[in-house]
C-alpha cells in the first residue's frame, strides 16, 4: 500500500487564460485531516473539484492508494471513494431529509423502496453524529445549518474513504462544531483521509494534522500546525503581516434611531424587543435555532410577524414586505448569499443597483447606465472586489467576492440601518478584515448595525452590545466590557 491515500502532482488548470492553479502538489496520508487553506480565490475550491472530477485538470497527476487515475467525472469520483461537501448546497429541497441522504440509492430490489427502513436508517446516521433531526422533514424547511447538517450526513452515507469537506462549519454554533469534530476524530480513526477547507484558522488549529496554504493558484508551504502561529499561516496565505483582525473603531454613538417592540413570530420569536443607536453596532449571538435570524426575517417583513412594533427615527413603520422595509431605510444582507442575497446569473452592476434603480439611475422611465456603471465601479474599488468588469455574472466570482457584491448592493442605497446576517461566512481572513473596516466606516457614517454572527470572537471583536437569544426570546444583552465567550454561552445555554 502506498504511504498516501491522495497525491496530486503538478496540478495546473487554467479557466480562458486565466491561470486557477499553478503546477499545485498535494497529498494526504490515510487517516489525516489535511487542512487547505487559502483566500477566496486562491484556487482550494478548484483543486478539490479536479480531484472529485468536477472539473478536468489541464495538466498533472492524481493517485488514490498509490494507483493513478483519471478523474473524468464526479460519478467516477464516487466510486472512487471520493466525497465532497461544496460550501454550496446540492440538495433536493422539496424532498425529506432520508430522500436526500440516500438519493442515489434509493431504489431497492426490484425498484422498490423500503421507506420505513429508509427513514430508520437515516434517523440512526444523523444522531450517530451528535444531531437531532427529523428523517420525514422536508429540506427546505430546515434551517440552513440543518441543511448543512443533512450535506454531511449524506456524504458519510456513502462510506467515503476520500471526505472533503469546504466551510463545513460556516453556520454551525460552537456546540454543534464540536459534534462535528467528534465525528471527523471517528473518521479518522476508521483511517478515512479528510481534506478540511475552512477560513476559521481557530478550527484549523483544533482539528488538523497537517496545513497546506495555496495562494494565487499555487502552493506557498505545508506545515504542522504545532509548529507554526496564526499569524505564521495568515502570512502565507495573504502574503503580508496583518496587523490586527479586528481593526480598532473609535467612533460615537449617538441617539437611539431603531426600535423593535414585542416582536411575535409563532414559537420562533417571542416577544422580541430592542434598539439601535447611531453609531452601534449591535451584536445578536445564539446557538443555531435560538431565533436570531428568524427575528431579523420578521422585522424586514421576508416573513410575517404576528405582532411588533417598528419605529425608525421616531417614525413608526408598517413592514408587510422587503420591500417596505428598504423604502423606509432598512437594508438586510441575508445568511444564504446565493439563494437569498443576489441573483447569480445576473452581472455585478445590476445586483448592485437593484434596490436602487428606480430612485437613482432611473430618468423619463430610462436607466442611465453610465451613472449605473460609474457607482458599482466605485464600489467595486471600495470593497476590492476581485473582478475585470461591472459586467462580470456574479455566478463568476469567489464566495467572498459574492459576499461584497451584496454589502455593495446595501451601499448604493440610503439605508440608515443595516442588518448583516453571518456576513462574513465563507469570507478568507484577508477579506473579512475589509469587511470589518467597511462596518466600522458605517457607524462612523452614523448608520445602525445589526450583526448576527456564529464567531463568538467576531462578535466580541466588533460589537458595541450583544444580545444572546435562545428559544426565540432574549435572554439577555450584554455591554462591551461584559463581552466574553464564557458570559455569551451562558446566556445562550443555561437556563433561567
Amino acid at each position: 500500500m502506498s504511504e498516501y491515500r491522495v497525491e496530486m502532482t503538478n496540478i495546473t488548470k487554467s479557466f480562458g487564460g486565466v491561470h486557477a492553479l499553478k503546477d499545485v502538489s498535494f497529498k494526504v496520508r490515510p487517516g489525516e485531516i489535511h487542512a487547505l487553506v487559502g483566500e477566496n480565490g486562491a484556487g482550494k475550491s478548484t483543486l478539490m473539484k479536479i480531484l472529485s472530477g468536477a472539473y478536468r485538470k489541464d495538466r498533472g497527476k492524481i493517485k488514490i492508494d498509490g494507483k493513478e487515475v483519471n478523474v473524468t467525472n464526479p460519478h467516477l469520483g464516487r466510486k472512487l471513494g471520493i466525497a465532497i461537501i461544496y460550501q454550496e448546497f446540492a440538495l433536493a429541497p422539496d424532498l425529506t431529509v432520508a430522500e436526500n441522504i440516500y438519493l442515489d440509492h434509493l431504489g431497492g430490489k426490484k425498484g422498490l423502496i423500503h421507506w420505513s427502513k429508509l427513514y430508520r436508517d437515516a434517523g440512526q446516521l444523523i444522531k450517530s453524529i451528535g444531531f437531532d433531526i427529523n428523517p420525514r422533514s422536508i429540506v427546505r424547511d430546515l434551517t440552513v445549518a440543518y441543511q448543512q447538517v443533512v450535506e454531511i450526513t449524506k456524504a458519510l452515507s456513502e462510506k467515503a474513504k476520500i471526505l472533503i469537506l469546504d466551510e463545513p462549519t460556516a453556520v454551525l454554533a460552537p456546540r454543534e462544531t464540536e459534534h462535528l469534530f467528534e465525528v471527523l476524530r471517528k473518521l479518522k480513526q476508521q483511517n478515512v483521509s479528510v481534506i478540511y477547507i475552512s477560513h476559521r484558522l481557530d478550527e484549523i488549529f483544533k482539528i488538523a494534522d497537517i496545513v497546506t496554504v495555496i495562494k494565487d493558484g499555487a502552493v506557498t508551504g505545508t506545515v504542522n500546525p504545532a509548529d507554526v502561529s496564526t499569524d505564521d499561516v495568515i502570512s502565507m496565505m495573504i502574503g503580508r503581516k496583518l496587523t490586527a483582525m479586528f481593526p480598532k473603531r473609535d467612533c460615537k454613538i449617538g441617539e437611539e434611531i431603531f426600535r423593535v417592540e414585542n416582536i411575535n413570530r409563532g414559537k420562533e420569536v417571542r416577544n422580541v424587543s430592542f434598539s439601535v443607536r447611531a453609531g452601534e453596532v449591535l451584536g445578536a449571538a445564539g446557538l443555531v435555532g435560538a431565533g436570531r435570524t428568524e427575528t431579523m426575517r420578521a422585522i424586514f417583513g421576508a416573513d410575517p410577524k404576528d405582532t411588533g412594533k417598528i419605529t425608525l427615527d421616531s417614525r413608526p413603520l408598517r413592514i408587510n414586505s422587503p420591500t417596505d422595509a428598504v423604502r423606509a431605510g432598512i437594508g438586510f444582507l441575508p445568511e444564504d448569499r446565493k439563494e437569498q442575497g443576489t441573483i447569480l446569473s445576473m452581472s455585478i452592476r445590476k445586483n448592485v443597483t437593484m434596490p436602487s434603480l428606480w430612485s437613482k439611475f432611473e430618468r423619463f422611465g430610462f436607466i442611465k447606465q453610465a451613472e449605473e456603471k460609474k457607482t458599482t465601479q466605485e464600489l467595486i474599488e471600495k470593497l476590492a472586489i476581485k473582478t475585470n468588469s461591472t459586467e462580470t455574472d456574479v455566478t463568476d466570482l469567489s464566495g467572498g467576492n459574492q459576499q461584497k457584491v451584496v454589502l455593495a448592493k446595501w451601499l448604493g442605497t440610503n439605508c440608515r440601518v443595516i442588518i448583516l446576517d453571518e456576513p462574513t461566512r465563507g469570507v478568507d481572513v484577508g477579506a473579512k478584515v475589509e469587511i470589518y473596516n467597511l462596518i466600522n466606516e458605517l457607524a462612523a457614517a452614523g448608520l445602525g448595525l445589526i450583526v448576527i454572527s456564529s464567531e463568538m470572537m467576531e462578535v466580541i471583536g466588533i460589537c458595541d452590545r450583544v444580545l444572546v437569544m435562545r428559544d426565540g426570546r432574549i435572554q439577555g444583552v450584554l455591554e462591551k466590557d461584559q463581552l466574553t465567550e464564557e458570559n455569551i454561552m451562558t446566556l445562550a445555554i443555561v437556563k433561567n
